[in-house]
């Protein structure tokens, strides 16, 4: 089964360059670790929400498009790991070893609806 594990943290990441490199080096670790176990699906760090583009359509099909994030908060989405795991336990499990859940960072553990193409 696929999850989904969202990488929440502070809109204010205000680190040193040390500090960067330390956190950067804990999730070269991880992603050594989810590859050796062979659940990694993929796994992307984002652009900061000042890069965001948020697109809506209307009923009548105007296209509406608006710089930044889709809603104004403390917590922005920083990247993702797509894991193919037995079960929830196990995608829970990786969560609590991912590096942000040690810095009050917040992983939300989303199964994948996967849909047969007809």
């Amino acid at each position: 089964m696929k999850y989904m594990l969202l990488i929440y943290g502070p809109a204010d990441g205000d680190w040193s360059e040390e500090a960067a490199q330390e956190e950067m080096d804990r999730y070269w670790a991880y992603e050594k670790a989810v590859a050796e176990a062979g659940v990694i699906v993929g796994s992307e760090a984002l652009q900061g929400v000042d890069t965001a583009t948020t697109v809506t359509v209307r009923d009548d099909g105007e296209r509406i498009v608006t710089d930044g994030p889709f809603a104004e908060t403390r917590e922005v989405l920083g990247g993702y790991y797509l894991l193919d795991v037995p079960d929830l336990d196990a995608a829970i499990d990786w969560a609590a070893r991912c590096p942000g859940s040690r810095r009050g960072q917040r992983i939300e553990v989303r199964p994948v609806h996967e849909f047969e193409m007809p």
